[in-house]
């Protein structure tokens, strides 16, 4: 009875505090991943799917330290960046974060308008409908309900699992593919390294971690659900990217075999599916595109919206009302409103910038993930929760492979490669 009782009390409290890790992991399955991993299936077939072990290992590690901060500190990763390294660089840095973050957000009602557009409706009506609804779900709503929506809208990520089966890929290659290296002459393709930053920027996205650390404190997540809190953290990394590698396996299965190389949209690779996949795989992915794109909507200004507060010292969270917090609220607002008029503007080439944005986001990631070593590893901030030494090596192997990667683009760039 005794052990019955401890395991009862166990899971009552990882219950507790599970939300903040799993939704930021699943949030990064949002429209620009789902173009950036569809367009890595539908280019190379399984060629990338080699990253996924060492970058979920990555997304894993990340993310834990920015909920472990959260929990020791009780404070934001922008407030800690402000009271360590003072206004001027913070300010620099909220900077870089709304312009990245917002090209993250036109995303997001890209991917509305495409998958919508797939049943027959105009984008000019779906995307600003689609816009107040996202408003309102966090403008009126408070944060435990917010959190169960998208929580319930995670699972829905399951349907490219379905997706992925049903496409009816060469399981064994592909397994083969994921635990097998490509070799360095394979980096020399221009299109293949821009793929492989873009594959990481979308999976351990800068955003990820402010919003991952202002929710831990938010929710009141202590040192005491810590450890609870991990596993929160860990499932959600390995869910995301399990249905990461599902959506290239699927691509690269339908696609990529038969000579649908170029995606335009996401809805170019839904279109594709249907004839070769089945009916069932085709409605799959256009609702799980909507799901995503919708999600991520509310999810992405919203971490903006945190992020650049906590930096600059505003009132911020949900659970405040508009009057608490005016300016949190009025950047969430601005942000949607924004992001979806910039996606009413016809002809605009919206996979390219998609992708662009999740390269962007890998070349601005080591410049996060140093702040937060620098943080994580002082002993008068963390105390005994500072960086395992396995935790260091990884994360700061992390941040010189981004940077290597982003110069070795670069530089093909310069040399004509590609």
């Amino acid at each position: 009875m005794r052990f019955l009782r401890r395991w009862k009390t166990r899971i009552l409290i990882f219950f507790a505090v599970v939300g903040p890790g799993f939704i930021t992991a699943n949030v990064d399955n949002d429209a620009g991943g789902i173009w950036t991993y569809s367009a890595a299936g539908a280019q190379f077939g399984h060629m990338l799917l080699w990253t996924m072990i060492p970058v979920t290992i990555a997304l894993i590690v990340v993310q834990e330290i920015a909920a472990r901060m959260g929990a020791v500190t009780g404070k934001g990763l922008s407030d800690l960046i402000r009271e360590e390294f003072g206004l001027r660089i913070t300010f620099f840095m909220m900077l870089g974060i709304l312009i990245v973050n917002f090209g993250n957000v036109v995303t997001e009602f890209a991917g509305i308008a495409s998958s919508l557009g797939l049943f027959g409706l105009s984008k000019n009506i779906t995307v600003p409908v689609c816009a107040v609804i996202v408003w309102l779900i966090v403008v009126k709503g408070q944060y435990k309900s917010v959190e169960k929506i998208f929580l319930v809208a995670s699972f829905f990520y399951l349907t490219y699992i379905v997706g992925g089966v049903l496409a009816r890929p060469k399981w064994i290659d592909a397994v083969l593919a994921t635990v097998q290296p490509p070799s360095l002459a394979t980096f020399r393709d221009t299109p293949y390294l821009y793929m492989v930053i873009g594959l990481v920027g979308t999976t351990i996205a800068p955003w990820m971690q402010f919003y991952l650390q202002a929710s831990i404190v938010e929710k009141g997540v202590t040192k005491r659900q810590y450890r609870t809190s991990r596993l929160d953290v860990i499932a959600g990394c390995i869910f995301t990217d399990i249905v990461a590698w599902f959506i290239i396996v699927a691509c690269a299965a339908t696609l990529w075999v038969h000579g649908h190389r170029e995606i335009r949209d996401a809805a170019d690779a839904a279109q594709a599916l249907k004839p070769l996949a089945g009916q069932y795989a085709y409605i799959l992915f256009s609702l799980g595109l909507f799901n995503a794109s919708l999600f991520a909507a509310s999810i992405l200004p919203l971490s903006t919206a945190y992020t650049v507060c906590e930096g600059m010292g505003f009132e911020s969270g949900v659970d405040k009302s508009f009057r608490d917090a005016p300016v949190f609220y009025w950047l969430y607002t601005v942000l949607i409103i924004a992001g979806a008029g910039v996606i009413l503007i016809p002809h605009l080439p919206l996979v390219k910038i998609s992708i662009l944005s999740q390269v962007i986001n890998g070349a601005v990631l080591p410049f996060v993930l140093v702040f937060m070593l620098l943080l994580v590893n002082r002993k008068e901030l963390m105390g005994e929760y500072v960086n395992s030494a396995w935790f260091n090596v990884v994360a700061w192997a992390t941040t010189v492979l981004m940077i290597v990667l982003t110069l070795a683009w670069f530089w093909s760039l310069r040399g004509g490669a590609g």
